[in-house]
């Protein structure tokens, strides 16, 4: 705890949600719920994309990884905040706080590009689906999740370095319920200027390039569903993409709410709401987005449920 000017934080305290006692309870079994489902959701997603052989194409096999990355990021702030919720005092040790952003920015900077990937792999397969399995083949796909895993670990590394290179001497009350950037720097005793810096150069960056790719993608697929001259075969064409549409409209909406507010009217308690969104409820929306709208899936689950042990 810091009691003056020099003396250096060990340890932060989590302002959480909403300070008021009376929402505590009520609002952790909300979470719990959400978590819940969240696991049961994703986790299920990883399973029948790894088991069942006729989800092994491409699409699933982004798919699988979006799970994984969604599952990584809840459980990286879900845990925490939920003991929280319950405990006298909603402390988290300097070193835990460092890894809770690292692990925090690895699955969200992966998660950005996986769906990049995946309007890619939609792109391919409306556009130009005789050379689908050549341009989107295993080891291309397998070459590139390594590519946006190693980028994402290597922006996290160094975002997470930049933030706690700074002193912290002060305060140690972080105004959110899990440890970020923002909030992290607005405590920060030293010069914030180069951290800042970073932090919105590379989120700008990754947001603007993985919009860039999913928009690109989507122009070109709109183009092509338009050229299709059967009502069947155009309602065909934009089933295959309807469920990635909704998930990147959902996720990147959050993001640009968050980006895009004046900086007037911006607070650390809008960013909470939308980090609520984004961390928790998407996680949790994803597995019914793609399940819903899927009938490969839902037939998977159906064969699954029958007998986990067969996968053909």
């Amino acid at each position: 705890m810091a009691s003056g000017n020099l003396t250096k934080v060990n340890e932060f305290i989590l302002m959480g949600i909403t300070g008021l006692p009376e929402l505590q309870i009520p609002l952790f079994f909300v979470f719990l719920v959400i978590y819940g489902l969240t696991v049961v959701g994703n986790l299920g997603t990883i399973i029948l994309t790894s088991v069942d052989s006729r989800l092994q194409t491409p699409m699933y096999f982004f798919l699988q990884h979006l799970a994984i990355t969604n599952l990584g990021n809840s459980t990286t702030i879900a845990p925490k905040m939920l003991l929280n919720f319950l405990a006298k005092e909603k402390t988290i040790s300097y070193y835990f706080c460092a890894a809770q952003l690292g692990g925090f920015l690895v699955f969200m900077v992966a998660e950005v590009f996986i769906l990049a990937a995946m309007a890619y792999d939609r792109y391919v397969a409306i556009c130009n689906p005789l050379l689908y399995m050549v341009v989107v083949s295993r080891q291309i796909c397998l070459l590139l999740i390594s590519l946006i895993y190693l980028y994402s670990l290597i922006i996290a590394v160094t975002i997470s370095s930049c933030v706690f290179s700074m002193s912290y001497c002060s305060s140690n009350v972080i105004n959110h319920f899990y440890c970020d950037n923002v909030p992290l720097l607005a405590l920060s005793c030293s010069d914030t200027y180069i951290p800042e810096t970073a932090v919105f150069t590379f989120s700008g960056t990754n947001l603007f390039f993985s919009m860039i790719i999913v928009l690109i993608s989507y122009f070109n697929i709109v183009l092509t569903i338009l050229r299709i001259q059967s009502s069947e075969g155009r309602q065909k064409a934009f089933s295959t993409c309807a469920s990635h549409l909704m998930a990147v409209a959902v996720f990147y909406g959050t993001l640009l709410f968050m980006y895009l507010q004046p900086r007037t009217n911006h607070s650390l308690d809008t960013d909470k709401m939308a980090s609520v969104f984004y961390t928790l409820v998407i996680p949790m929306l994803n597995p019914l987005i793609y399940s819903l709208r899927n009938k490969d899936v839902k037939d998977a689950l159906k064969r699954f449920l029958n007998d986990p042990y067969w996968s053909q």
